[in-house]
């Protein structure tokens, strides 16, 4: 189903989970729930992913994890800190211990020059703290930027597990 580099990635997720015993769980945007589904496809995984949160919409954002509206109009709902609000709700919203969120423009409509369509804001949430990333894939078409996203969400939560 999923590119066989992701499904590699979910693996990995999946195993440092469990060896860490750490519970995850996935504040989504532009991917839609893909990093869940990826994540989901790994057998035993039910021991480890807690929730996968669907955010699309702003209110979706406020009403699920708790992005406070005035951050979303002040920054935009692709920006840092409401990837940072979207890891930190998603943590306070389940029993997972490790959550990593995902909001950008995946095309082919939306961008802007400010904010131009490939770009995606990345968070992750643990004890540990907030740590954010960009990533600017550039005009890919919706798919790949979709996957692309879903790789460095993976390879996020992987970098969590291993610290």
């Amino acid at each position: 189903m999923f590119p066989e580099e992701i499904e590699a990635l979910a693996k990995a997720v999946i195993t440092a989970a469990l060896e860490n015993e750490m519970m995850i769980a996935t504040a989504e945007s532009c991917t839609g729930g893909l990093v869940a589904g990826a994540l989901t496809a790994v057998a035993g995984s039910s021991a480890v992913v807690d929730r996968g949160f669907v955010t699309y919409s702003n209110e979706a954002k406020n009403e699920m994890l708790g992005v406070p509206m005035d951050l979303i109009a002040t920054h935009g709902a692709v920006s840092e800190p409401v990837a940072r609000a979207m890891a930190v709700g998603a943590v306070a919203q389940s029993r997972a211990g490790l959550a990593v969120s995902i909001t950008g423009i995946a095309g082919p409509g939306g961008g802007s020059a400010e904010k131009p369509v490939g770009l995606v804001h990345f968070a992750a949430a643990d004890a540990a703290g907030v740590v954010h990333q960009e990533h600017r894939f550039g005009d890919l078409g919706r798919e790949a930027v979709r996957l692309e996203s879903v790789k460095v969400a993976l390879t996020i939560l992987l970098s969590r597990l291993t610290a």
